[in-house]
């Protein structure tokens, strides 16, 4: 059975009678057997799979009606809801807790015949970007099993990229789709803020986050959109898709269309090997006749530390619920009077979570919040304003997904600084609400690299024929494992 076919491929697989949903979920669970031990994408795995495969191929052999996945396997990240199912979020606070919902993303896809092969691994609470910060462990890189994945979608990359699965939905708070898409060679989309409902997804910071996609092509990224897309009753922040077709016209290419390069994204501290394959990138989309001009966003450089100022302060918050009483583990009251009782039973978040509750906690409090917090929001106002300035320009706007190669896992870990700069290039697409994508593109000494592109809010169809376009240019090996 060959895992290693596009989503489009294998719907048109199943279609035809050349490819059984049982045979392929039943071969991709082989496959996590085989090689999730080294890899570490998983954290459950769904034991009806395969019956729920089957399912589909007696609707497909009877003519019955089947949604558009046909059975395709689905990993999901595990800070989103499935009914009946363990959503712990990386995290001892909710080891065994069983969500009592679908999420609308799951509604939507299981709708369409989606088989989802189970739940994959992510920093605690998303909070990260290596999957280190995992209180079951690290995922590993499939291309090089010693580094990282990226994070915090760690698992959902992983998953995708060693064809464990078509593909899978994780969630971007502050490139936490792009950045492990980018270091395990894998499409990673983050949309219009809105355009994908967060109900059932487990809250870091509410007023930047997404879920997004993770593919191994593009129009596999437009496929799932045109599933999960749209507005939901259940998020009042959910704009309306206007039933865009994100796969029509999406060969239409980027002849005359004006492309920013962020010059603050390709300066200091980026490796030498992501500069120049940015430079070959910058020159393809050229030669399809892009016109390509540098820009500066000079709001970037205060990007990230009014991002982790921000999104601290919503984690703090988001993050209060967990106190043993409402959701937890088995903790005994006896023996705590109430505050005590909290303190102790909050001592199974990881030492990340903590490092961030603690700086929410701080950042707005008084005698601090306008030293801090009220500063960062001045901040995430003024590059919105810039990046909208921009794009009166440009139609889109391009850099490195991240600025260095993957690294090696423990490399960073007792290091936050170093760890939260590797958001510089991604951050600003949270902070501002706009679409973004990460293309896989080139593989340097083994590892892969990747190149974004940004689009202006609900330009999210001209984003996917650019990065199709940009897509067509190359060819890369396949991941080794």
């Amino acid at each position: 059975m060959n895992l290693r076919i596009s989503a489009l491929d294998y719907v048109q697989g199943v279609k035809n009678g050349n490819v059984s949903a049982e045979d392929f979920v039943a071969s991709t669970l082989e496959r996590i057997s085989d090689i999730d031990e080294r890899l570490h994408a998983f954290l459950s795995v769904n034991d009806d799979a395969v019956d729920q495969a089957r399912s589909i191929d007696k609707k497909v052999k009877s003519g019955d009606k089947v949604g558009a996945c046909f059975g395709m396997p689905i990993s999901i990240k595990d800070n989103i809801c499935i009914k009946n199912s363990k959503t712990t979020c990386a995290s001892k606070m909710l080891e065994n807790f069983i969500a009592p919902y679908d999420a609308t993303v799951i509604t939507k896809l299981r709708n369409q015949d989606a088989v989802f092969v189970g739940k994959v691994n992510l920093d605690e609470f998303a909070m990260g970007l290596s999957t280190e910060f995992s209180a079951f462990g690290p995922s590993k890189n499939p291309w090089n099993t010693e580094y990282v994945p990226g994070g915090s979608s760690g698992g959902s990359a992983v998953s995708v990229s060693a064809f464990e699965c078509i593909a899978s939905l994780g969630s971007d708070t502050g490139g936490s789709v792009r950045n492990p898409a980018s270091f395990c060679s894998t499409v990673g989309y983050k949309p219009t803020y809105g355009l994908i409902s967060r109900y059932g997804l487990i809250s870091y910071a509410n007023s930047i986050e997404q879920i997004g996609p993770l593919t191994r092509t593009v129009k596999d990224a437009a496929f799932m959109l045109n599933i999960i897309a749209g507005l939901d009753e259940n998020d009042n922040t959910t704009v309306d898709s206007k039933n865009t077709d994100y796969l029509s016209g999406i060969d239409s290419g980027i002849e005359g269309k004006r492309i920013g390069i962020i010059k603050e994204m390709i300066g200091e501290g980026i490796d030498s090997r992501v500069l120049s394959a940015t430079k070959d990138a910058i020159s393809k989309l050229e030669s399809l006749g892009a016109i390509c001009e540098e820009v500066s966003l000079d709001m970037v450089k205060y990007s990230v530390a009014a991002y982790y100022t921000i999104t601290a302060t919503e984690a703090g918050s988001n993050l209060a619920r967990y106190d043993n009483i409402r959701y937890g583990y088995d903790f005994t009251v006896e023996g705590y009077e109430f505050n005590s009782y909290i303190s102790k039973a909050r001592r199974n978040f990881g030492p990340e979570v903590k490092r961030r509750m603690m700086i929410g906690g701080f950042v707005p409090s008084a005698g601090h919040a306008g030293k801090y917090f009220l500063k960062a929001l001045k901040v995430k106002s003024k590059l919105t304003k810039e990046v909208n300035e921009a794009f009166k320009r440009f139609d889109l706007l391009i850099s490195p997904t991240v600025p260095i190669l993957p690294f090696r896992i423990g490399e960073k870990i007792d290091d936050p600084i170093s760890l939260f700069l590797v958001d510089i290039n991604t951050v600003t697409a949270n902070l501002t609400g706009k679409p973004a994508i990460s293309v896989p593109f080139a593989i340097a000494n083994g590892l892969p690299i990747g190149i974004q592109l940004m689009a202006d809010s609900m330009n999210d169809k001209l984003l996917l024929q650019a990065a199709f376009a940009l897509e067509s240019t190359i060819t890369l090996p396949e991941v080794p494992t």
